[in-house]
């Protein structure tokens, strides 16, 4: 049974009466192990330092957060001023990595989940010494320019492995980079010389991230793949937004998490005992077969006298009054930004720690490369982030009279040909791998004991499923994560895909059943407007291939770009390889496939893309039939087109031609910008309907006879 910390007593109002803090609280005790007992070497001794120090360094990470939120005028300093004790053992004495070097390969990897306490991640790297936060950059918090903006954001500050903000998405994150982890480590790693893959993902996490369901779906998977080397540190404060959690939280979290396989361990003490979380720590790290959560039991804004335990100090500055009162506290003496020599002195030895772990890695891979040459040139290979030379040439081609097929039949022939010649390429579906069709055939499926495989099998979890993607992803060691569902249900998971973008994550979105074309199945499962909301999303490819050729086009534009996401969406219908499609037409966006008499002009432009291309193209040679000039240009991706110059634009889209026409399965907006306000699109701007997608194509007007007629009217 789990022993509770009592914190707080409600007040008659239902509100909680904060208590003055004394400056060192009590011990209230060592961490209670829930779940299983650790080994006795779990036990760490610890270092040769003053517990007066201790909390000075403590106290440093506290007032650095509430300094920089005061100045800001805005952010949430409650969560680092709790958790500062954490931040104080995980970056000074449990983390392995190089400050000087954030970037090294074999570094523990850190995710801040509950992203809106930024301050307490700059605080800690400002004071271990990452160049990216000097103390100019602790005082530019949240300004426009700096390297520390409102929440995480690993394009933006060195030293930040992965983007977080929208609550859950880290601890997925985490998960994914600890799959990354475990699959390298499985497919390298030699019993008989010193491992080259081997750290650990730590993660913080709060109530927020609890209470939504993607980091549920996430732990779930966790563990049932056993990632031992996931370590997640829950900041049970019990505050959300709206007041204490009481009001719409009070499920068992640990219980929860026993039940999804995770060792669970409780630090009721997380305020001061320094000792307890170390002993909890060490546990977790002696537990190889499964994650580990340490609840830690905190008081959000610790040390605030009129604050604490209030959604006061969630996310908003204390003030001038409240941050002196802080001060007199917690017996700090320092004006603002000051942190004592004594303080750097314990952070900075992290320079020296870190480049001697970095050091000791390389003598390891050393002897690695001596004694395992073939597999050490693999591992290169594919850590270096550089695509095998020529990987490309292993998509097929195809031309008009091969057999028909779905796009999404070509989508399993391109992953089944870049497979073998793309070690690091690895993925899955959410529970529809037989009718995504993403199953690499030279590979088994990644489960607890098996890492090496490449076969991820997802569940019905697709939110997750994007946000362990982006975790890969940003591992930055080569590997190229693919995930698939059907494209409705890119609903359940944008949010992960929208972080892709804007993490500059090269996820894979292989998205299957893209229109009304899908049939029976009916509205619940036909997308209309999602290839329009994809198309508005920032740095965010969003390719609609027409048969094999654009299909094998879409895959090497999605590999290529290690920095941008790209979603595919493909057709359950079969459909023909039209004359002149191509992979090099694909790479610019948008091309010609059908055309005039060289030079001449054409009397109208019909524009389509996947499975509608066909239509746009049949209409043409009718037309052609009755003397018109017809161009048919194939526009798999808006993004591409938009990236070419103005010369090449104008050569597919003369703005001479006014007549033009669209066609495809799906919403008209957007199209406006392509074909003019004399312009008519083909398609559908209401929900579906169930019925054979022959009867559907007919009865929403996407037929061949449509686009003849709208052609004919605008170029009346």
């Amino acid at each position: 049974m789990q022993t509770m910390l009592k914190q707080r007593a409600p007040s008659a109002a239902g509100k909680q009466a904060p208590a003055a803090l004394p400056r060192v609280a009590p011990k209230v005790g060592r961490a209670r192990v829930v779940a299983q007992a650790a080994p006795a070497t779990a036990k760490v001794a610890a270092p040769a330092i003053s517990r007066d120090l201790v909390d000075k360094c403590i106290n440093a990470i506290r007032f650095l957060a509430i300094d920089a939120v005061n100045k800001s005028k805005s952010g949430h300093p409650g969560m680092p001023m709790g958790c500062a004790p954490m931040g104080y053992l995980l970056w000074n004495e449990v983390m392995k990595y190089n400050p000087k070097n954030p970037d090294w390969f074999n570094r523990d990897r850190f995710v801040l989940s509950a992203g809106h306490g930024s301050m307490f991640q700059y605080s800690m790297m400002h004071l271990t010494g990452y160049d990216a936060v000097p103390l100019e950059q602790v005082k530019s918090f949240r300004q426009w320019g700096s390297l520390t903006p409102g929440h995480p954001e690993n394009f933006v500050t060195p030293g930040v492995e992965v983007t977080t903000g929208p609550l859950g998405q880290g601890i997925c994150n985490a998960v994914g980079l600890a799959v990354a982890e475990a699959h390298l480590a499985a497919r390298f790693n030699k019993p008989d010389v010193k491992p080259i893959v081997d750290h650990y993902t730590y993660c913080i996490l709060g109530d927020g991230c609890m209470m939504e369901g993607i980091s549920n779906e996430a732990s779930s998977l966790a563990g049932h793949w056993g990632l031992g080397k996931l370590i997640a540190l829950y900041d049970d404060n019990k505050i959300s937004i709206d007041g204490h959690t009481d009001i719409s939280f009070t499920e068992d979290v640990a219980k929860r998490y026993e039940a999804l396989g995770w060792h669970v361990i409780h630090v009721i003490n997380g305020n001061t005992d320094v000792d307890g979380l170390r002993s909890a720590i060490a546990q977790a790290k002696a537990v190889k077969d499964k994650p580990t959560l340490i609840k830690v039991s905190t008081l959000i804004g610790y040390g605030s006298p009129n604050k604490a335990d209030t959604h006061d100090v969630h996310g908003a500055p204390l003030g001038a009054d409240e941050t002196a009162a802080t001060r007199k506290n917690l017996g700090w003496e320092y004006p603002e930004f000051e942190v004592p020599a004594d303080v750097y002195d314990v952070f900075r030895q992290a320079i020296s720690r870190g480049a001697s772990d970095e050091a000791n890695w390389h003598a390891a891979c050393a002897e690695y490369k001596a004694k395992y040459p073939k597999e050490w040139a693999e591992f290169q290979a594919l850590t270096n982030c550089k695509l095998p030379e020529g990987w490309e040439k292993a998509l097929p081609v195809y031309k008009p009279e091969d057999k028909q097929m779905a796009t999404r039949q070509y989508s399993q022939i391109m992953l089944n040909a870049l497979a073998p010649v793309l070690p690091g390429l690895i993925g899955g579906s959410a529970d529809l791998a037989p009718s995504n069709l993403t199953l690499m055939k030279i590979s088994g499926d990644f489960q607890k004991g098996h890492y090496a495989e490449r076969n991820i099998r997802f569940g019905v979890r697709e939110h997750a499923m994007g946000a362990i993607c982006n975790g890969i992803a940003l591992h930055r060691s080569g590997l190229i994560p693919y995930c698939a569902t059907f494209y409705i249900f890119t609903d359940y998971m944008r949010n992960a895909m929208r972080m892709s973008a804007l993490s500059e994550a090269g996820v894979i979105y292989v998205m299957t059943h893209d229109s009304i074309g899908l049939g029976e199945d009916g509205p619940t499962h036909q997308p209309i407007e999602h290839l329009a909301s994809f198309r508005a999303m920032p740095n965010m490819l969003m390719m609609r291939p027409a048969g094999g050729n654009e299909t094998a086009g879409a895959y090497k534009v999605a590999v290529s770009n290690r920095k941008r996401p790209t979603t595919i969406a493909l057709s359950r219908q079969n459909m023909p390889n039209l004359p002149n499609t191509s992979i090099e037409g694909v790479a610019k966006g948008a091309y010609t496939i059908h055309d005039t008499e060289a030079g001449a002009k054409p009397d109208v432009i019909l524009m389509g893309t996947g499975s509608e291309l066909e239509l746009a193209h049949a209409a043409a040679v009718a037309l052609e039939k009755e003397g018109k000039k017809v161009r048919v240009v194939s526009f798999p991706c808006w993004e591409l087109f938009e990236e070419q110059s103005a010369e090449y634009k104008e050569s597919v889209l003369p703005s001479s031609v006014t007549a033009r026409v669209s066609v495809e399965a799906a919403t008209s907006f957007g199209w406006a910008k392509y074909i003019g306000l004399k312009g008519k699109h083909i398609g559908i701007d209401d929900f579906g309907a169930s019925a054979p997608a022959n009867i559907l194509y007919e009865k929403f007007g996407i037929t061949t006879a449509k686009v003849i007629e709208a052609a004919k009217a605008v170029m009346a």
